[in-house]
C-alpha cells in the first residue's frame, strides 16, 4: 500500500474569495508521468474556513451537467486563483444555485465602492505650469 502524502504549504496570497464570485482556478493534474495545468471556472458555492488552510467550492455547468470541485487552500496542487466577477449575494452558502436553471442562476454584479475604484492621478509633467512660463502663457494653455 504505497500512500503519496504531500506536504502542505499554505498561502497567503490568495485573493480574498467570497461566496457569490466567479473565480478562475489554476491547478495541477498529473496523467501519467506528465503534469499540466487545467482551468476550472466557476461560482463560489461555499466558503470553508478553519483548520488546515479551509477550502471553497466552485460550480460550474459544463455540456448541461452540473459540477462542482472543491479545492483546499493549503494544496500545492493550486497554481493560481483569479476572480473575474462579483455577485451580489445574501447568503453565505450558495446551495439553492444547484435547483435553479443556467438562466435563473444568474447572480447580479456587486457595485463596488466608487472611492474604492476611482484613482486619483497625479498632473502629467506636461499639463502642470512651470516656473518659467508667464501667467499670460499658463492661461492660453488651459484655455
Amino acid at each position: 500500500m504505497d500512500v503519496a502524502v504531500f506536504q502542505t504549504k499554505p498561502k497567503t496570497t490568495w485573493p480574498d474569495i467570497r461566496t457569490g464570485q466567479t473565480v478562475k482556478v489554476s491547478f495541477k493534474i498529473k496523467e501519467g508521468e506528465r503534469e499540466r495545468i487545467q482551468l476550472f471556472q466557476g461560482l463560489v458555492v461555499k466558503l470553508k474556513k478553519g483548520g488546515g488552510g479551509g477550502s471553497f467550492t466552485v460550480r460550474k455547468i459544463s455540456n448541461g451537467i452540473g459540477v462542482e470541485h472543491t479545492f483546499p487552500f493549503a494544496s500545492p496542487l493550486l497554481e493560481k486563483i483569479d476572480v473575474v466577477r462579483h455577485g451580489k449575494v445574501r447568503r453565505a452558502k450558495l446551495y439553492y444555485i444547484r435547483a435553479l436553471s443556467t438562466k435563473e442562476a444568474r447572480l447580479k454584479e456587486r457595485r463596488e465602492k466608487i472611492a474604492e475604484k476611482a484613482v486619483v492621478a497625479a498632473p502629467a509633467a506636461e499639463e502642470a505650469p512651470s516656473a518659467e512660463q508667464t501667467p499670460v502663457e499658463q492661461s492660453q494653455k488651459t484655455a
